[in-house]
């Protein structure tokens, strides 16, 4: 049987459709390009300069948004992070597209496989500071993430959550409504 860095090194592989020994070249590449500029977007001291380079590595981001100072953006998979526009991301927060149990063959081949799912935040969300994204979330429409919560599930438009795991604290009035008059 294969060592988990062994699989972990075969999927990531496969999910970049690269073979043979250029492809781990070309890998290598692609994971030393994509760390030196997260670990720039990391400490820029310019919010604008965080967004352009974290659309280099491939994150999918709108405009209008403002990314604060050590938010991590996946690692491994950038380009299934979507940030629409006007969204604003706290300090030192965290957006995953995947989770690997990397080291227990155990638990990684019977319990807790690779999961890698596309992760979006939709147009209008404040991610208050601190706050942890799991893959395959979607943040909906104008809502807020209070600080330090933990998401596992999809938040809904127009909606407050907080928490770990993150629960529903408020709803917000949508302006189409029906006692908005919308």
């Amino acid at each position: 049987m294969k060592e988990p860095e062994e699989i972990n090194g075969i999927e990531l592989m496969e999910y970049y459709g690269y073979k043979g020994v250029s492809g781990k070249i070309k890998y290598y590449f692609r994971f030393i390009f994509n760390w030196v500029l997260q670990a720039l977007a990391k400490i820029s001291p310019h919010p604008g300069l965080t967004v352009k380079l974290q659309r280099i590595r491939g994150v999918k981001i709108g405009n209008h948004v403002y990314i604060g100072p050590d938010v991590n953006i996946d690692d491994l998979y950038p380009g299934l992070i979507t940030i629409e526009d006007y969204v604003s991301v706290g300090m030192r927060s965290m957006i995953f597209a995947h989770s690997n149990p990397t080291c227990s063959l155990e638990i990684k081949t019977k319990y807790y496989p690779r999961v890698v799912k596309p992760t979006t935040i939709k147009k209008g969300t404040w991610i208050a500071p601190g706050t942890i994204i799991l893959a395959g979330i979607t943040i909906g429409e104008n809502s807020v993430v209070a600080a330090g919560s933990i998401v596992i599930k999809d938040v809904e438009p127009y909606t407050v959550v907080g928490g770990n795991p993150a629960k529903l604290l408020k709803k917000l009035d949508h302006p189409d409504s029906p006692d908005k008059g919308g």
